[in-house]
């Protein structure tokens, strides 16, 4: 449970109709098989000691007798479990029969929860059997216990911080005001659901659907456990489709009809950190609560769950090349405004041959073509320098040339030679002002270049760069309008990659992949032997690994040590065939470089140009991050330091 972890298992409990203490066996089964699986919080399927399917029957003391008997055995076989357990069963109360959920825990009833929406509709009948339950919480008797008894119940743990759940049945969840909105507005991080859903045809994917949106409406974690194997077929089939869901995703989910106990780690403290940021999530009072304690040990529980190496880059692939097009058309359409806006025609790009510049061109060719504008208004800049390479300048004019642009070469080397002489700094010493000298010259050609041709100059760093500073101040770092600052990139690639396999110019395409396969590099270093001799993810580190931590640092609010833990499990332990490995040691150095430099280098994305933000992740001053330039990294980099 460190860094609020916490295992969740949705169980579908294999039943037989009408017999208590034969399904209170099969109950415990399924509890120490989630045990086994590490689970905390156990959740079994609606009225699962008696079976959904018993009709008239629930009207009969036999089995309501039964069923009581089952749920105190139950109980007592969790007297030595480290768990919350969640099982449905019939409830008479003050003459009244209820649908309920009972929480145990360690030996213990802690509440009854009743079904607050009873369905009289196409195949259900519940109001024939039982009776709406009370959201007022009061004290009940049952065996030699008093018990809560109500739906404003929650349970809050006093080993996690943050982990309170709100438990509803079945149809609540399925009703326009669910139970689990005033739980989670009362404070709940996690809504647990027993539910015994029919299976009908297109009915799972509905299913999945609503779970995902009320989780991510609600910023939860939800646990839905439903019937399946041994409910009666009269007239019904139930498919045991269980779910887990944080936020808007689904963690994981069982197969129709497989009955299997599903389980996920959730995610505790991003649900707090979202709702943290999320200032329209208006927490109410909780004076029509009860919040009940309950403890579970402190384990650090393996991780079973996965975090995905590129979190910008969608793993499915026909997921993938929807998202680039959108992007691309993202893009596109934010500087199709920016054109219109100043009324427009023209543009200027330094186009290098890299990747980012590759993908600005090609942005600037989406927004030209439906503007119906002239393709040579694209003024693409080609301008070597003491570090350019034959193969990158080559492809920066084929690519020109492919997409109908204005070509033009201009050499800064004798420009910045002079500048050398003017400010005393000698051409043998490759030092950062060597560098960053022929970056701000290159600019400085750009803007004059546009403000000769009544243009503007379009931006190609990339959000990646922006986060680790890998920019010269008021060099590669400024523009009039940033077409890639929402791009992280290990999306830019895929978005190159996308465009090339897409695009009917066979000698674009030609020139693309060879962009696509040459290394990295800002190339204001000499070559050696002709090759590329200053490999950006040799200086600053792997991108694959900034991106990452950018996401789980900025989005999901993880803390240094989490980002550090998630990052070793997937570069290090996880990683998939013949993808790199970072042993941990790598991992940890790279992850102090980039907390060093997303801290220090703040002070140039306090004003970047404009730009089009695509993604949850953003870095603009006047949208997502607002940060003080001298806020310092130092609490951040303590909690590295005992890794």
């Amino acid at each position: 449970m460190r860094h609020g972890f916490v295992k969740v298992a949705a169980v579908t409990v294999p039943v037989k109709v009408a017999d208590p203490l034969s399904n209170a066996q099969s109950v415990k089964a399924k509890i120490e098989e989630a045990v086994k699986a590490q689970a905390k919080i156990i959740v079994c399927q609606e009225l699962c000691l008696t079976g959904y399917t018993c009709q008239d029957l629930f009207y009969q003391e036999t089995l309501l007798a039964s069923a009581r008997e089952a749920l105190l055995s139950v109980a007592a076989y969790t007297k030595i479990i480290d768990a919350l357990i969640f099982v449905g069963l019939p409830l008479e109360v003050d003459g009244k029969l209820y649908n309920v959920a009972a929480a145990l825990s360690k030996g213990e009833i802690l509440g009854f929860i009743p079904k607050r929406n009873l369905p009289t509709y196409n195949e259900f009948y519940e109001k024939r059997q039982f009776t709406e339950g009370p959201a007022e919480v009061r004290e009940i008797v049952f065996g030699d216990s008093i018990v809560p008894f109500g739906s404003n119940l929650l349970f809050e743990c006093d080993s996690v911080p943050g982990l309170v759940i709100g438990c509803e049945i079945c149809e609540d969840a399925w009703v326009p005001e669910t139970p689990s909105t005033a739980h989670a507005l009362a404070g709940a991080t996690l809504i647990v659901n027993l539910s015994a859903s029919t299976e009908t045809i297109g009915k799972a994917e509905y299913r999945n659907m609503l779970i995902k949106s009320l989780s991510g409406r609600l910023v939860c974690g939800y646990v839905y456990a439903t019937a399946g194997e041994g409910e009666s077929s009269q007239d019904l089939v139930f498919g045991s489709n269980n779910i887990i869901a944080e936020y808007g995703s689904i963690l994981n989910s069982g197969k129709v009809f497989a009955n299997e106990i599903v389980t996920a780690d959730v995610d505790i403290e991003r649900i707090r950190m979202e709702r943290r940021r999320m200032n329209t999530f208006a927490a109410n009072p909780l004076a029509d609560y009860v919040i009940y304690p309950f403890h579970l040990e402190k384990e650090d529980t393996p991780l079973t769950r996965k975090f995905y190496r590129r979190p910008f880059v969608p793993a499915d692939e026909g997921l993938k090349k929807e998202r680039c097009e959108l992007i691309l058309s993202m893009q596109a359409e934010g500087l199709k405004q920016r054109l219109r806006h100043i009324g427009g025609k023209k543009i200027v790009l330094g186009l290098s041959g890299g990747l980012d510049s590759t993908l600005a061109m090609l942005v600037c060719v989406k927004a030209f073509e439906e503007l119906n504008l002239d393709p040579a208004g694209m003024i693409c800049i080609t301008m070597p320098g003491f570090g350019t390479t034959g193969r990158t300048y080559n492809n920066a004019c084929d690519m020109a040339r492919c997409v109908g642009a204005t070509l033009r070469e201009i050499s800064i080397k004798k420009a910045v030679e002079v500048h050398f002489e003017d400010i005393g700094q000698s051409a043998d010493v490759h030092d950062v002002t060597y560098e960053n000298s022929q970056a701000r010259e290159r600019t400085q050609i750009l803007m004059d270049v546009a403000n000769k041709e009544n243009a503007i100059v379009v931006g190609t760093g990339d959000m990646s760069e922006l986060a680790i500073g890998w920019a010269t101040y008021n060099g590669d770092h400024m523009s009039m309008y940033g077409v890639n600052a929402g791009v992280p990139k290990t999306l830019v690639r895929h978005l190159v990659r996308f465009y090339s396999e897409d695009t009917k110019n066979d000698k674009l395409r030609e020139v693309l992949n060879d962009v696509l396969n040459t290394p990295v590099s800002p190339e204001l270093l000499p070559p050696k032997d002709g090759e590329i001799a200053q490999i950006t993810e040799d200086v600053v580190g792997p991108y694959e690994l900034h991106d990452f931590f950018l996401y789980y640092m900025l989005r999901c609010g993880y803390e240094p040590d989490k980002v550090y833990r998630i990052a070793v499990k997937t570069f290090a332990n996880e990683t998939e065939d013949g993808e790199e490995r970072y042993d941990e040691a790598t991992i940890l150095k790279w992850l102090k470089t980039f907390y060093r430099r997303f801290f220090s280098q703040q002070f140039k994305r306090s004003c970047l140009p404009d730009g089009v933000k695509i993604g949850s992740v953003a870095l603009s001053p006047r949208g997502d991050l607002r940060m003080p330039s001298d806020a310092v990294a130092r609490v951040w980099l303590n909690r590295l330091e005992d890794l």
